[in-house]
């Protein structure tokens, strides 16, 4: 007789939780024997069990059928799968999922017990539906079965250039405004990285493409922003199960130069609006004005202004939050004179085709400011500089750095941080207020010090200080400190 299996030896050899064992012999799915109060399994009727095809302990068993979850629940779980209606919970024969609602929506959850009997319960990532959360279920369980087995299944070797292009049309397109530029990393990566797999990537090889766009002649950010274009290619490779490990977590960024100042003096700025064309003349107001971004001004349309209550409600910004900017008085009879000359366009700021004589949407004007910037004699300013022109100006004129992030639009507060350091004035005058507070404070002290350094033997007029401290010890210190002093 060949040996006889206790209940939970039986699980382990069906891939099975105890209590669906237990339930499989009430049903009489399986032999069993009983002595005394114990019950006890064959091997060869567990083997039996099988091969009638009555339990399928395949895990991959949807990946790999393709089948539809109600032809799964039929065919493979023969209707045992129990709905808990008030929990939205589906619970199977090697686990159970189920939803629960949160702020971001509806999320799916699995649960499990492990090969060692651990009770797994865990959000499942990558689900949206019932049918990818269990896809989720089974791969977590074949995950627990390899690992106390130490099983090692061949991993499906992906290329790094499929991945990239899935990377970027089901991801990069979809959540990054920026996509074009994440367009252009991608393909210098692909061009690099085009005879590797995904899982043959290793920090070194991040150092070595690091090197190679360095010889190109790529400045210290650029590289560091295509790192992060990377970074987030093999996280969301990971979170699809094409990659384990993220290689670039262990690549030092490189050191970047300090964030370039460039301001606009009053002398400069008289200076380059007379010298700007009548078009541009109002964009460079409007910038030094709100500090809005060049995107954000060219798209600039009539029903974002409110000139009644003096607000501009800025809608596609880098952060996709809109905010509200107030009108100043200068920018508020610009716009006044736009109004009286554009009764019929969409956009704020147009221009008189020379050619046709329409008026069209003035949305590229990096030409005209150029060469503004040539005629009036300005060197090194850009039209982004303009913002920065915007937010300085507030910072030294005792503007608190909260406003000046609703203002600028910025996601953190760090990011206006950088502004901070152009207030030297207000730092000027903390350490002069700091000195004369502690100089009132500390002038009587000195007063009191001074008969005592300068007294000589023969000067009576000194009167006697009183100790400050009545241990011995301390006025002796008291008293080699000041004559030291002295």
């Amino acid at each position: 007789m060949r040996q006889l299996l206790t209940v939970k030896e039986a699980a382990d050899f069906l891939q099975l939780h105890p209590k669906t064992v237990y339930n499989y012999l009430k049903e009489g799915r399986i032999t069993y024997h009983k002595i005394g109060n114990q019950v006890r399994l064959k091997e060869c009727d567990l083997e039996e069990y099988l091969q009638q095809g009555k339990h399928n302990t395949s895990l991959d068993i949807l990946p790999k059928l393709k089948l539809s979850l109600e032809k799964y629940d039929k065919v493979y779980l023969k209707g045992r799968s129990a709905l808990n209606k008030s929990l939205k919970r589906w619970n199977y024969g090697i686990g159970s999922v189920y939803t629960r609602k949160s702020k971001g929506g509806e999320r799916w959850y699995i649960d499990f017990r492990d090969s060692y009997g651990a009770r797994i319960r865990k959000v499942a990532q990558n689900a949206r539906t019932r049918e990818e959360a269990l896809t989720e279920l089974h791969y977590e369980i074949q995950k627990s079965f390899d690992k106390k087995h130490g099983l090692e299944r061949e991993q499906k070797k992906i290329k790094f250039t499929e991945v990239a292009d899935q990377y970027f049309e089901g991801y990069a397109k979809i959540n990054n405004i920026a996509w074009k530029r994440d367009r252009s990393c991608i393909r210098e990566m692909k061009n690099f990285f085009r005879k590797f797999y995904i899982h043959d990537i290793s920090p070194q090889h991040i150092e070595l493409y690091k090197k190679s766009r360095q010889s190109d002649g790529l400045m210290a950010s650029s590289i560091n922003r295509e790192l992060s274009v990377l970074k987030r290619l093999f996280n969301v490779a990971i979170t699809w199960k094409m990659a384990e490990h993220n290689p670039v977590c262990q690549v030092r960024y490189l050191k970047q130069p300090e964030p370039r100042e460039r301001i606009l003096t009053n002398d400069e700025e008289q200076r380059l609006l007379e010298a700007c064309s009548d078009h541009l003349k109002p964009i460079i107001i409007t910038a030094l004005q709100t500090g809005m971004r060049k995107n954000e001004i060219a798209n600039l349309r009539w029903d974002q202004l409110d000139l009644m209550n003096r607000e501009i409600e800025v809608i596609k910004t880098k952060s996709r939050k809109k905010r509200i900017l107030p009108i100043s008085e200068a920018l508020f009879q610009v716009f006044q004179t736009l109004r009286s000359t554009n009764r019929n366009g969409e956009y704020v700021f147009q221009y008189t085709d020379p050619r046709t004589g329409q008026e069209r949407h003035l949305k590229f004007f990096r030409r005209a400011f150029v060469n503004a910037c040539r005629r009036a004699g300005i060197e090194g300013f850009t039209f982004h500089d303009c913002r920065h022109t915007f937010a300085t100006r507030l910072v030294r004129a005792g503007v608190d750095l909260i406003t000046i992030k609703e203002l600028l639009g910025h996601h953190s507060v760090k990011t206006t941080e950088r502004y901070t350091h152009s207030n030297r004035d207000q730092k000027r005058r903390a350490v002069e207020i700091l000195n004369l507070r502690s100089t009132g404070n500390n002038a009587e002290n000195l007063l009191n010090l001074s008969p005592i350094c300068h007294t000589g033997e023969g000067d009576k007029s000194a009167k006697p200080v009183k100790p400050l401290f009545s241990d011995r010890w301390a006025v002796s210190s008291v008293g080699r400190a000041q004559r030291s002093h002295c």
